[in-house]
């Protein structure tokens, strides 16, 4: 298989792409369309036109699918090509064994992708032999001179949960640490809605408003996923990979959130939960690394997201020989700043306060390439559509400084920008 690449004549912005090409996906009866965008492998945008995302049951077969890669026979220059598409929830490792609306996993295979380069041009990458590129090109960039047909949604207000069970929780989580069991826990709440309306839309304006790191849009027959996330959960690019853990949070809605920077990176509470979570990702990264090559370059480094101010850190290590993407991701999912440490008990732990499955959220989403290698976000800020109805999950790290109140506080800051987003459909969108 070789990789081919053909640079294309258009300056779109990728939210008007990806609604291009949704809207040629339902007119030809096609799959609909997958996109990354914000920073991914190194690209401001990666879309597939069309791929067929199957729900994946079993957990064996969800962390196997994307390893079963094509031989590649050319280099790959900066290029992605194609690759599997696709999402792992946290329900796959639910200890309770509960499930939300949307499948456990899906994946679907593209050979062909729309990248977006850090320069601005669009490129049509293929893994051929495959469908003629210049023609294929061609096809595309008479489509990107269209208008995008807009639906938009009906606007919508999410249901919360009792704030007051979700502060019992949190006791009971500090209860369990004071009594030594674990050190911390992510312990989460689910907000739900009515939707009506296009979920590509919903993304794209996301996109376009919030501007977040890690965003993803993945969807079938079964529901979509709209991932507006700011973390990485895993990038591994040949044998080197890298996570970057968020733990640590507070308001940036205001300009008297100004201060909270600094004060977030002075916080105890905050840098300690940080600190547990990189350490645990150190520790899961280093059961299938070299020995020696886990290191932290960066530590509580202060990063903008919308609504909130967060600490992260970052891991990187290389592979041990012989391991595989298959092997990293049992050892590394679900993702450590979404569970615990230590992160078995966390996992128990939040099986018992968590009253309702996670679904998708918590779990992580992206790309596995033959040409890229694989990055995926923590899917975080993300919302499930399926059925004329929309979920929302928020949560964070529960410490022994933790003050119960003050973290259904965070959860509602968390909360406030997807829920605005929902609420007020806009149309001067200017895609």
């Amino acid at each position: 298989m070789r990789l081919e690449r053909t640079a294309l004549r258009t300056g779109a912005r990728p939210e008007r792409v990806l609604s291009l090409l949704d809207a040629r996906a339902r007119r030809l009866g096609l799959p609909a369309p997958a996109a990354l965008t914000g920073d991914w492998f190194g690209s401001r945008a990666v879309i597939v036109p069309t791929v067929e995302l199957r729900p994946v049951t079993e957990v064996d077969d969800a962390f196997a699918i994307p390893t079963h890669q094509p031989d590649l026979n050319s280099p790959a220059n900066g290029a992605i090509g194609g690759g599997w598409f696709g999402y792992l929830g946290y329900d796959l490792t639910d200890p309770a064994g509960r499930s939300g609306t949307l499948p456990p996993a899906a994946w679907g295979w593209a050979d062909h992708v729309l990248r977006l380069d850090t320069t601005g041009q669009w490129w049509l990458e293929a893994l051929g032999p495959g469908p003629d590129s210049d023609a294929l090109a061609s096809e595309f960039e008479t489509l990107l001179d269209g208008e995008p047909v807009e639906h938009g949604w009906t606007a919508t207000t999410l249901r919360r949960p009792d704030g007051s069970a979700h502060t019992k929780a949190v006791a009971a989580c500090i209860d369990a640490i004071a009594d030594g069991e674990l050190f911390q826990a992510n312990i989460c709440a689910r907000f739900h809605g009515e939707f009506d309306g296009s979920a590509c839309e919903l993304f794209t304006t996301g996109v376009r408003r919030l501007r977040p790191r890690r965003a993803a849009y993945l969807a079938g027959d079964w529901g979509a996923v709209v991932s507006l996330s700011p973390e990485l959960f895993l990038a591994r690019h040949g044998r080197r990979v890298r996570s970057t853990p968020i733990k640590g949070t507070l308001p940036r809605r205001t300009d008297a959130d100004h201060a909270n920077a600094e004060r977030l990176r002075r916080s105890t509470k905050d840098v300690a939960e940080n600190v547990m979570i990189t350490d645990l990702v150190r520790n899961d990264l280093g059961r299938v690394s070299a020995v020696g090559s886990v290191t932290v370059p960066e530590l509580l480094s202060v990063t903008e997201a919308p609504g909130v101010w967060h600490l992260e850190s970052t891991v990187a290590s290389e592979l041990a020989p012989g391991m595989t993407d298959e092997d990293l991701l049992r050892a590394a999912f679900p993702p450590g700043s979404v569970t615990g440490a230590p992160k078995l008990r966390a996992l128990d732990l939040i099986a018992e306060l968590e009253p309702e499955a996670r679904g998708v959220y918590c779990g992580a989403a992206g790309l596995v390439s033959p040409v890229a290698g694989m990055e995926l976000n923590v899917a975080i800020r993300t919302l499930e559509v399926t059925d004329g109805a929309v979920a929302l999950g928020v949560g964070g790290g529960i410490t022994a400084l933790s003050d119960p109140a003050a973290e259904w506080q965070e959860c509602l800051h968390k909360a406030a920008p997807l829920e605005a987003l929902l609420r007020h459909f806009a149309d001067e969108r200017n895609l």
